[in-house]
């Protein structure tokens, strides 16, 4: 099975935060079903953009409202445009368009799980 998002699914689990490991499974998941469709030549990612913006607000919410918008804004726009990167594959139905823009944003959400959580509650996470 593949695995779209192991660095934020790593990065919530290590940092205790259950609601973005959880939306970060749900919207693993929903990239596998997309992954499959695009490969076979169909449609079938109606479930990955709905799945993707709950990442974002569980994310959001983790970390914080004033840093997702102050010293973070350079990760919310980092997920932003890569969210949206993955967006435009799924349109153009290009497979390897989707798979970079998964590693852009699967860094993106990482680092900004692991910066957050260790700036707010004073954790390392090696």
């Amino acid at each position: 099975m593949h695995q779209f998002l192991p660095l934020t699914t790593d990065a919530a689990s290590r940092a205790g935060a259950t609601s973005v490991l959880a939306s970060a499974q749900a919207a693993d998941a929903a990239a596998t079903s997309c992954w499959t469709a695009l490969l076979a030549g169909r449609t079938g990612c109606r479930n990955l953009p709905p799945r993707l913006r709950q990442l974002s607000e569980a994310t959001s919410l983790y970390v914080g409202t004033r840093w997702w918008f102050a010293e973070g804004s350079a990760h919310r726009k980092r997920v932003a445009r890569a969210q949206n990167q993955i967006e435009d594959a799924v349109t153009d139905g290009d497979g390897q368009e989707f798979a970079l823009a998964f590693v852009g944003y699967d860094h993106a959400m990482a680092s900004a799980v692991v910066c957050a959580g260790s700036r707010q509650h004073g954790r390392t996470f090696a």
